[in-house]
């Protein structure tokens, strides 16, 4: 049982709810250390195929808890906190997490995304959003810069300007305009958020497993790539999958007009 997140798995997709909602689902140590457990749970969980991570109340994530003590000391001028250490311990191995997870993470963002929450939501293969929820990277704003992937996601997806001025003014960016831009794959009503995030959900989940985490895969490290690798790097995973028993069933499927029944081989 978890006190500050929700998990639940229904068929082959795992809910995880960030529970904090009268601190908007901000940090402290012990949502860290769960949610660092169910994300463990979705990677040895061979009925899981998909995930969602969301947020309880009117906010998705607030990014840290400034009165939680991994980030406050007793005496900030004699002892003062190492803020990059509490990033390695917590964050970074999150972002980490889900960006080699071998499984789809889709952001149900139901609310404001601030901070670590911005960096956490941009991490994730899919962003689906309530039309009520914003992105504000306020950390310019208390004299730290953007962490967690932020300034990395941020201007792979929106540019230099776009992501300097978001970064350094910390203006908010409605989920619209996140949409018009390119940030995010789509936004909904509020009522229907969790719905739409189910539906994609299963798509995914009903795909097969290897080729979904291999094109995963691809798509995450091509940033690292020059043509050629890539081009090698496919013809790899081409010949990999090609001799899966999911490849023939998806062959089969598609010859023969029905759904394919894959296994994950």
């Amino acid at each position: 049982m978890y006190n500050t997140i929700q998990y639940e798995v229904n068929k082959s997709i795992a809910c995880i709810t960030l529970n904090r909602p009268d601190k908007l689902n901000s940090f402290n140590v012990e949502m860290h250390t769960e949610l660092a457990q169910a994300m463990l749970q979705v990677e040895s969980d061979n009925q899981v195929r998909c995930v969602i991570i969301t947020g309880a109340g009117r906010g998705f994530c607030a990014g840290q808890d400034l009165s939680d003590r991994a980030v406050k000391s007793d005496n900030e001028v004699s002892n003062p906190v190492d803020l990059g250490a509490s990033v390695e311990k917590f964050y970074n191995p999150l972002i980490r997490r889900i960006s080699q997870l071998d499984k789809p993470v889709i952001c149900a963002l139901n609310g404001v995304a601030a901070g670590a929450g911005a960096s956490i939501a941009l991490a994730c293969d899919f962003v689906i959003a309530s039309d009520k929820a914003s992105f504000i990277l306020a950390f310019c704003a208390v004299g730290l810069v953007p962490d967690s992937g932020a300034s990395w996601h941020m201007i792979r997806s929106l540019g230099l300007a776009r992501t300097k001025a978001l970064a350094m003014l910390g203006n908010k960016l409605s989920a619209q305009k996140a949409l018009e831009w390119g940030l995010i794959w789509q936004v909904v009503e509020p009522q229907q958020l969790l719905q739409e995030a189910n539906t994609l959900a299963q798509q995914l989940a009903d795909k097969p497993p290897l080729a979904v985490a291999a094109t995963k895969h691809l798509i995450n490290s091509s940033f690292d790539k020059v043509m050629h690798q890539q081009l090698e790097e496919e013809r790899l995973l081409m010949q990999k999958l090609g001799r899966s028993y999911d490849y023939k069933e998806g062959v089969s499927a598609f010859m023969e007009k029905r759904p394919g029944q894959f296994k994950g081989c």
